[in-house]
Parts: structure tokens; C-alpha cells; sequence
């Protein structure tokens, strides 16, 4: 794996972890754009360790494993991953994803797409949805941002939808999911597709 990441002139491989608690600690020490997490780990395992990442706000997270089970995948994303690849990924779709990952968007496997889809729609809600505390500070701006997210627009998309730099763009997110307590644009992107606003 870090010999296919080396091959990226523009990614430099900072530290590597053998388990979830170790994965943690580095994270904090080393403080990468982004993680790239295995599920099945011995100890502290990867999607535990990635709720711990992205809830101290450490780096992005991007799963990397071989399983492909509706559990870690639904696990994952909720636990704020902003992205999910399977190991059998090509090099370059790697590099891309991290790549991408690391400019603040979020990455899904082609095999995982249609299935995350599929369940967001056919599920129906206990209940209607509570509305996001958060969802009352954001400005018309923010929920614009918002509703974007929820189609799933990058920044760069993001930015020119809305006429502004991709820093503008990239600024909005960030407050987007600080206000609404999201720590991932997957997570923002489910939100708005509850509230109605994608």
C-alpha cells in the first residue's frame, strides 16, 4: 500500500499503524490530511478508531478494506469516514481518492454506491426525523451549501454553482459541518436529505 501511494509525487506517507489504538495515537502525533483505515484490526478496531479520529477532529478519514458487508459500510459512514474503497481499488482510483479526500470531498467505491443509495431511499424513517439543532444558525448561504452537499457536489462543483472560489467554497463546508456537528460531508449530506433541503 505505501509503495502504490509513494508513486504520487504529491503524497508523502507519514507514519503507519498495526492496529486502531496505535492508528489513533498516531494520528494525533503526526496530525495527516488524511488516514486511510482497515476495519478489521486487532484491538481497537477501524471503525471505532475512525469515530475517535474524526471526533477529535484529527484528519479525514478513508476506509480501505477487503469487506464490503452492509454493517461496515453503514458503520463506517456514521462513525465519520469521509470515504470508502475497497482493497481491490486500482492504484491511480487510490491516489485519486485521497487526493480528493484530502480537498475536503468524500469518495464512495463504485460497488458500494448503488447499495448506500438504495438503502438511504428504501428505509423508511421510525419516525419523522428531529431537525438538526444546527440547522437554525446556518445562514441562507450555509443551507445552500448545505443542500449542495446533499447532492453530493464537490467543492470545486460547489464553487461553481455558487459563483465563488474553491476556498470560499471549502471555508463554507467546514463551517456548514462545525455548526451542525458533522464530521464528515457524508454525514452533512445525509442531514439535508432529512431535512428536505436536497
Amino acid at each position: 500500500m505505501r509503495l502504490m501511494l509513494e508513486q504520487a509525487p504529491d503524497i508523502i506517507v507519514v507514519g503507519e499503524a498495526a492496529d486502531g489504538a496505535v492508528a489513533i495515537r498516531q494520528a494525533a502525533a503526526l496530525r495527516p490530511d488524511v488516514v486511510l483505515m482497515d476495519i478489521r484490526m486487532p484491538g481497537t478496531d477501524g471503525i471505532t478508531a475512525t469515530r475517535e479520529i474524526t471526533a477529535a477532529g484529527l484528519c479525514d478519514v478513508l476506509i480501505l478494506t477487503t469487506f464490503d458487508f452492509d454493517d461496515y459500510l453503514f458503520g463506517a459512514l456514521r462513525a465519520g469516514a469521509a470515504g470508502f474503497l475497497l482493497k481491490s481499488v486500482e492504484p491511480a482510483a487510490l491516489i485519486e481518492a485521497v487526493r480528493r479526500v484530502a480537498a475536503g470531498d468524500g469518495f464512495l467505491a463504485p460497488e458500494v454506491t448503488r447499495r448506500l443509495l438504495t438503502a438511504f431511499v428504501t428505509t423508511p424513517p421510525a419516525a419523522a426525523p428531529p431537525a438538526s439543532p444546527g440547522l437554525d444558525s446556518l445562514t441562507q448561504r450555509e443551507r445552500d451549501v448545505l443542500a449542495a452537499l446533499g447532492r453530493g457536489l464537490s467543492n470545486a462543483d460547489l464553487a461553481h454553482e455558487l459563483s465563488i472560489t474553491e476556498a470560499t467554497a471549502k471555508t463554507h463546508v467546514s463551517r456548514v459541518l462545525a455548526k451542525l456537528g458533522c464530521t464528515s460531508r457524508v454525514q452533512a449530506a445525509i442531514l439535508a436529505k432529512e431535512a428536505g433541503l436536497a
